[in-house]
């Protein structure tokens, strides 16, 4: 992947030499929203507790919010998917940066649990907003010879996210509490005077727009049409990989703090550690991995950390030294932290461009309503438990694995396609017949 020919044959370049500037503008920008975009999200994560202990209400009733939270990502995501096919995949970028900065700033400045999770729960609007646009902005605009790989980066910069919040929580969290945590969200919204500045919309888009408009065949219900029956199994299998993939990050990630906190009794500064050195060592697998799948497929480039997490997964359940936690954790982070590097790239491909933002969104979103059960249904189980959230996140971690290695398995292959402003759907296309293989 170092180095390729150039269009003639004659002058070898080096990958990254390959994207124009504006193609790494257009990069930055969703890479931007994404990172930021994890920290708002994740930060909530880490502050359950005191927030149930501040206003006096059970966490079961703040994990509650993070699950409305998720549900709301879908409505986000599905509305901004069509405006992104529709209109264009920058505008829907701003607007849902704004929005979960916004939503972040009025949650810390709520003066009852009430209002903290009103806008917490409005958050996940903007949050699900965030991902169709700047997914398809970033994977439209990027050569395909390293798309998987900087797919990894893209969507592993959700670990930069995690590790940001898990470092400000660590360092601050006695110096400003939970507000203070809450009101530092408001910083990603001045990206979008960056973006509005610098950023241009990809061409395949705008060339495909043109062939719409030209060929009188515009797509005005693209959800729809991702249910064509020719396009139904591609659709379900996506959704289901989505599915097992969100309910694996939430019980392993988005639970292990409060097992920490409740279970083992841990400090913040405790807590934060190992978060935060997972979220850095996925940061780097979700590019070594997303390497991986520009040689191997996408799909064994998640396939293979999967099962090698899953066989990770007892070793930071069933010990209380904090040394073993870490160094287990930590390892976790190279395999389970690491199978998300590709849903950029790989949704991108298994979609037409006329409808790609909108089946993006939708199918990687819906995946989050599953995971919205995963807060409140490990803590219920947890609570009937000696061992509080052991057993409930190894048995929904395992169970989860399996259905993701075999969604995948069941799904096309992508690996090297090139993305067409042609109009496809509807006609014999690749994105509608790739092979199961």
């Amino acid at each position: 992947m170092s180095i390729t020919a150039n269009a003639t044959g004659a002058v070898p370049i080096p990958w990254w030499r390959e994207p124009t500037k504006d193609q790494w503008l257009a990069y930055v920008a969703a890479w931007l929203g994404w990172t930021l975009d994890a920290f708002d999200f994740t930060i909530f994560l880490l502050i359950m507790v005191p927030i149930s202990q501040y206003f006096g209400v059970s966490l079961l009733a703040v994990t509650a919010v993070f699950t409305i939270t998720l549900w709301l990502r879908l409505v986000g995501a599905t509305a901004s998917g069509w405006l992104a096919d529709r209109i264009g995949r920058k505008l829907p970028l701003m607007i849902s940066i704004s929005w979960y900065s916004v939503c972040n700033l009025l949650a810390g400045l709520a003066p009852s649990f009430g209002f903290v999770f009103l806008f917490r729960a409005l958050l996940g609007i903007g949050m699900g907003a965030e991902w169709p646009a700047g997914a398809a902005l970033a994977m439209e605009t990027w050569p395909a010879r390293s798309r998987g790989f900087m797919s990894g980066i893209l969507q592993g910069s959700w670990s930069l996210g995690f590790l940001l919040s898990s470092a400000i929580y660590g360092l601050l969290y006695n110096a400003i509490g939970w507000r203070g945590l809450l009101l530092i969200g408001v910083l990603p919204a001045l990206s979008v005077l960056w973006i509005r500045r610098y950023v241009k919309e990809p061409h395949v888009w705008v060339e495909n727009r043109r062939k719409q408009r030209e060929q009188q065949r515009e797509f005005r219900t693209p959800l729809l049409d991702i249910f064509r029956l020719r396009v139904l199994p591609n659709t379900i299998t996506a959704c289901l990989w989505m599915a097992s993939g969100f309910v694996i990050y939430y019980t392993v990630f988005g639970m292990f703090a409060t097992h920490l906190q409740k279970d083992l009794h841990f400090g913040a500064g405790a807590v934060a550690f190992p978060l935060a050195l997972t979220n850095l060592i996925a940061f780097f697998a979700s590019g070594f991995w997303g390497a991986v799948a520009d040689r191997w497929g996408r799909r064994w480039a998640m396939i293979v950390p999967a099962v090698l997490g899953a066989m990770v997964t007892p070793f930071y359940l069933f010990f209380s030294d904090y040394a073993v936690i870490v160094l287990a954790y930590a390892v976790q982070g190279f395999f389970l932290g690491a199978i998300y590097g590709q849903n950029p790239a790989y949704l991108s491909e298994r979609f037409p461009t006329e409808v790609r933002a909108t089946a993006s969104g939708f199918c990687y979103h819906q995946g989050a309503i599953w995971a919205g059960f995963a807060g409140p249904l490990l803590t219920a189980w947890a609570a009937t438990q000696a061992s509080g959230f052991i057993m409930p996140m190894l048995i929904t971690t395992l169970g989860a694995c399996a259905v993701f290695v075999i969604a995948l398995l069941l799904g096309p292959e992508t690996k090297g396609m090139v993305l067409s402003s042609d109009i496809t759907l509807g006609v014999e296309s690749p994105a509608e017949t790739l092979p199961a293989v």
